[in-house]
């Protein structure tokens, strides 16, 4: 049987607004009262009726996150650390992935439907900040770099410095001729373009002129676009000894086509990707890379949806910036 707020009050010996006030966290309760009701609701096992708490604010007690390729790594794992940060405000995560495609962040962006959501983390790759400012659209936060300055509270790491940091890492080992794989040339690649800016960066300060036949596009981050770029340099007549990979998925397919091409990594052919994924830790060789602090991407975003919805709605958005660093395994350092 459900206990209710009656039932804790009758065991307590208190009124039912005492109870209330307890288990909203009010402060205006005398410590002996609050001991009382605190053991009563331990031997009822009383839990709060939610649903009924959001309907009397107006929320569901739901928010969404919703990210364009679930069966990227990257993103189930940051939804993984969402759904941990979002239960601590009590929150339940809707999950949903766009595809990257403008109809489907359109839709997302203005509330997947009526009340359903109270609010929105949203990783766009389409949609633009004048976009956004024409959807009367719900509470949100952005990841990601498509769109910063925007209309909404914005969340990203530093993706220039974190590339700069990796191909000065291959440089460090005594590489010269250090291929990218992960150029995108279109409107969705901000993140490639921003990765590539530190890539040609880290190449100037070492002195090293930027060769455009060593840089490598991939029309998406998955295993089979770096399998395919490694094999279209090998094949060019451009030999890199190392090769900065735009995530960890593409790092995956590159070490399979090196495996493949007879060439050893590292001694042949240093490996670097981003991301940090799990996979890497137990790829062989395990693959340097370059960690976004995942747990904190997901805490911040959650907070400011938090203040958004509890606290402050009218403040300006706020730009955000999650740490990185460099993890250096056996893929550059046997």
């Amino acid at each position: 049987m459900r206990h209710r707020l009656k039932d804790v009050a009758e065991r307590a010996g208190v009124s039912v607004k005492t109870v209330s006030n307890v288990v909203n966290g009010y402060l205006h309760v005398r410590p002996d009262t609050r001991a009382r009701v605190e053991e009563a609701i331990a031997e009822l096992n009383y839990r709060p009726n939610l649903s009924a708490r959001n309907l009397r604010k107006g929320r569901t007690g739901i928010i969404a996150l919703a990210v364009p390729e679930l069966d990227i790594p990257y993103f189930a794992e940051l939804a993984r650390h969402v759904v941990t940060a979002a239960a601590e405000h009590g929150w339940t995560v809707l999950i949903d992935q766009t595809g990257g495609g403008p109809e489907q962040e359109r839709k997302v962006a203005g509330g997947i439907g009526d009340h359903l959501i109270d609010g929105l983390i949203l990783s766009p790759l389409a949609l633009t900040a004048d976009d956004l400012a024409g959807l009367a659209g719900i509470p949100m936060v952005l990841l990601g770099e498509r769109i910063d300055h925007g209309p909404a509270d914005h969340v990203a790491i530093d993706n220039v410095a974190a590339a700069h940091a990796v191909t000065t890492h291959l440089l460090g080992l005594d590489r010269r001729r250090v291929a990218a794989i992960g150029a995108q040339r279109t409107p969705e690649g901000a993140s490639a373009r921003l990765r590539l800016a530190g890539y040609a960066a880290a190449l100037a300060e070492a002195g090293i002129e930027y060769d455009e036949r060593l840089v490598a596009p991939a029309p998406a981050w998955h295993r089979a676009d770096g399998a395919a770029a490694i094999r279209h340099l090998l094949t060019s007549g451009v030999r890199p000894d190392a090769v900065f990979c735009f995530n960890d998925t593409l790092a995956l397919g590159a070490l399979r086509a090196l495996h493949e091409a007879g060439l050893r990594v590292p001694e042949d052919v240093a490996v670097a990707g981003f991301d940090d994924i799990e996979d890497g830790r137990f790829s062989v060789p395990t693959l340097t890379t370059i960690a976004p602090d995942k747990e904190r991407i997901a805490h911040l975003a959650v907070d400011l949806l938090a203040n958004r919805l509890t606290g402050n709605p009218d403040a300006p958005p706020q730009e955000l910036t999650a740490p990185h660093h460099l993890i250096p395994r056996e893929s550059t350092t046997p």
